[in-house]
């Protein structure tokens, strides 16, 4: 275990700490409309339009997305239509699930719940079972279930934390299905955190006009996990792990019919007929946007968004990424690893390296990210690293100023042990930290029930777009794919009940390139990627070189 931090950070540490008694009682005003618009437009990754690069094929051709993005959806399939035998049906299903994440596995169990049997039921996922970003997830889920709150107050503190380009019926079945998902959450066993008197304990969150914050510790992600996981191996839902689809299967009626699959141990294909399909695979955090560290798990790369892209799915909002504010800037080994919103939650304040605080600390994520960007590189006021990264700190020991002694260890359990490991105690030391890439905000376009605009094909969780706009607001991402992940088992079930399907082609892969040559675009490369490589030149520095790119 090393000591802590260097010792040229200790006298920054000094002033953290000689500001902190008046910080206790110090409020930041939040930031009018225009203040927002002038940082974001300044300082906020997604705002550098060399960022990004237009579409030039395919149901959303001439819109712009990140240009690492663009260069995965711009290539050819792992495979050859030709060489595979569709005729040599594998697994002959009502339901194929696409993702072992959160919203595959909500969506496999309302499935049953519609009365489809577990063996008509196929969850496909690229690593194990559970391991997505709702593993990782740890500050919590909202849902406006207290007396002083709404689902309408919820609606509109989504719908503005999203500049208003969220698509409304998403967001009002997102908010008016928000407590009877904790209610589901409670019968399953969901270990939320209580008062005393046995009431949840809410807290605030970045955007948030209430205080409607659920969470058990800041592991609130695998604790939901754990719950539905281990629902779904009880009703015996078979799941194939280590075997992510690589394309999309259509019948010779359009209608999408099931999936292409690859074991990732024997290079085996497999083939998927099902009546319908649901695609759950999550975001793209692993290709590293604008170079960006991440806290995405190993399988984020975008393999959803491709493959629902190729079957004539349109994608929205895909010109937004969210960079979480706060991502690890020390030690090394954790750059670009979650520090939990719930440290800001719970009153941890951001300060500079004089130890003032420079920006209310609940600000929404974008123009939190972009107001801590800006004091590193604008104002040069960040602390920087050895290897030369900068980030600002986060006052964690005022947590226990404000709440008592042993609040973190008590409600940031995860985040403590995070930090023991190298020698530094966040009750008595803040914490380094600089955004980091975090969530999709946007992703397949889908209906309210999670159906998309190719029949058979039905999508939930952060593979979808819509829901969130161009920013995403604090525990929405749990309660998203708990919604969508219901709503899209649910209307999968019922297509399944009276879909028939017709002869499997990939015919739709073959007519994509064909596009892209029109295009001039060179196909050499293929995707989905699967897996990121880190390996030789291709390993990602973890400097950002923030002055040159803004």
């Amino acid at each position: 275990m090393s000591e802590g931090y260097p010792e040229y950070m200790k006298k920054s540490i000094e002033k953290v700490e000689a500001t902190r008694a008046r910080r206790v009682e110090e409020t930041y005003e939040r930031m009018n409309l225009d203040e927002a618009d002038e940082v974001l437009n300044n300082y906020h990754p997604d705002y550098r339009p060399e960022g990004k690069r237009e579409i030039p094929v395919g149901p959303s051709k001439g819109e712009k997305a990140p240009t690492e993005f663009v260069e995965q959806l711009l290539a050819r399939g792992l495979v050859e239509p030709d060489d595979i035998d569709l005729g040599t049906i594998d697994y002959d299903v009502d339901i194929l699930i696409i993702g072992g994440g959160g919203a595959g596995t909500v969506a496999a169990l309302w499935a049953v719940q519609e009365g489809i049997t577990p063996e008509n039921i196929l969850i496909s996922t690229k690593l194990r079972h559970g391991d997505a970003n709702s593993m990782m997830a740890q500050g919590g889920i909202q849902a406006a279930d207290k007396q002083d709150d709404s689902p309408v107050k919820h609606y509109l503190d989504a719908i503005g934390g999203g500049h208003f380009t969220n698509k409304p019926e998403l967001v009002k079945a997102l908010t008016m299905d928000a407590p009877e998902i904790i209610r589901w959450h409670e019968k399953l066993g969901v270990m939320y955190d209580r008062e005393k008197d046995g009431d949840f304990v809410e807290l605030p969150g970045g955007g948030t006009s209430r205080f409607r914050l659920h969470a058990a510790g800041d592991y609130t992600g695998m604790e939901l996990m754990r719950v539905i996981r281990d629902e779904a191996r009880n009703m015996d839902i078979p799941v194939l792990e280590f075997t992510p689809a690589i394309e999309l299967l259509k019948d010779d009626n359009g209608n999408v019919a099931g999936a292409l699959l690859m074991n990732l141990e024997t290079n085996e294909y497999y083939v998927v007929r099902a009546k319908s399909t649901i695609m759950a695979t999550g975001g793209f955090g692993r290709l590293h946007i604008q170079s960006y560290p991440t806290t995405n798990h190993y399988g984020a790369t975008a393999d959803g968004l491709i493959m629902g892209y190729r079957a004539g799915v349109p994608l929205r909002d895909m010109d937004s990424v969210q960079y979480h504010p706060t991502g690890a800037a020390y030690p090394e080994q954790i750059v670009g690893l979650l520090v939990t919103e719930k440290v800001r939650s719970l009153g941890a304040q951001p300060v500079n390296r004089d130890g003032e605080l420079f920006v209310n600390p609940l600000e929404p994520r974008d123009v939190e990210a972009a107001s801590i960007i800006r004091e590193c590189y604008g104002r040069d006021n960040g602390v920087e690293t050895l290897t030369g990264m900068k980030g600002v700190w986060l006052d964690s020991p005022l947590i226990e100023e404000k709440k008592g002694e042993g609040t973190i260890e008590k409600r940031l359990p995860a985040m403590v042990r995070q930090y023991q490991r190298f020698g530094i105690d966040i009750t008595e030391q803040p914490i380094l930290v600089f955004p980091t890439l975090h969530y999709q905000n946007g992703g397949l376009v889908i209906n309210p029930d999670g159906s998309t605009p190719v029949t058979g094909l039905f999508a939930g969780g952060e593979v979808s777009g819509g829901v969130h706009g161009k920013n995403r607001l604090m525990g929405n991402s749990l309660l998203d794919y708990n919604v969508f992940g219901r709503r899209a088992g649910i209307a999968a079930a019922r297509h399944a009940k009276k879909a028939s399907v017709g002869t499997l082609t990939l015919d739709h892969i073959t007519t994509y390139e064909k596009q892209l040559k029109k295009a001039g675009v060179d196909i050499e490369r293929k995707a989905p990627l699967l897996l990121p490589e880190y390996r030789g030149k291709k390993v990602l520095e973890r400097h950002l070189d923030v002055e040159v790119t803004l």
